[in-house]
């Protein structure tokens, strides 16, 4: 049999440095130490700074590597396994929830949304902010949209802003009969709202992961839950060997 060529394709220079750099984590530093400075690194390796940058993207999106703001590059702790299953079949906030409720405000869902949600594309909704804590770091940035169908009786409740007004959603959201729901897990970058929330830098990799709630027929909500890329791996029911990021 004939090699094929992806075969005789040489291995990217910038996939070699991740294997030495790697390799020096393991050996020379500790986690949580501070990485020395790009040129320092670059002049240490031998290679040009683009080429260590594509290496360190690299390592970061393994979870070996964090960038923290006003910190700089330091080496990551073992990832956090986090539980997404949908096993409960449970509405947001019920029983042991470990998200943390911030805000809540009324405005107009992305395209991507109101289209799911079957709600006009200038029709304000309401939307829950919510961030997910796990051994007492921030893993997860959630918002979770809310159509005022869903929750015709909220004009009628009095709330203050803030975390009360997000549980008051909560809990009118949760008189709906909880027919399913539907999970999907893609990966993206971090916008800056999400990375001031988790500490990371605007565009950083993260795992998105969007819920639709159903209830009578219809989609009732949608979740848009960020998760840090870097510090967690996503787990789905008792398969904790499932892993959606190594």
């Amino acid at each position: 049999m004939g090699t094929t060529q992806l075969e005789t394709v040489p291995e990217p220079k910038y996939q070699h440095l991740k294997t030495v750099i790697g390799e020096a984590l393991d050996s020379d530093f500790a986690v949580g130490e501070i990485l020395p400075n790009e040129r320092e690194l670059a002049a240490r390796f031998g290679v040009a700074r683009a080429t260590l940058r594509q290496a360190l993207e690299q390592l970061e999106l393994e979870g070996r590597l964090q960038r923290r703001r006003g910190v700089g590059t330091t080496v990551a702790p073992p990832r956090v396994g986090v539980d997404v299953s949908t096993a409960q079949q449970t509405w947001p906030g019920v029983g042991d929830d470990t998200w943390q409720s911030l805000d809540c405000a009324a405005d107009v869902a992305p395209a991507a949304v109101a289209r799911v949600l079957e709600t006009a594309a200038d029709e304000r909704v309401h939307v829950v902010r919510r961030l997910r804590v796990t051994q007492g770091q921030p893993v997860a940035a959630e918002l979770l949209y809310v159509p005022a169908a869903s929750v015709p009786d909220i004009g009628a409740v009095e709330a203050p802003a803030g975390p009360g007004r997000a549980r008051v959603v909560l809990r009118e959201l949760q008189r709906l009969a909880l027919d399913g729901q539907d999970r999907s897990v893609e990966l993206g970058s971090a916008r800056a709202d999400d990375a001031k929330e988790l500490d990371r830098l605007p565009g950083a990799p993260v795992l998105v992961v969007t819920t639709r709630y159903l209830s009578g027929g219809r989609t009732a909500a949608v979740s848009v839950a960020t998760y840090r890329a870097d510090t967690c791996r996503l787990t789905f029911g008792d398969s904790v060997d499932l892993v959606m990021a190594s």
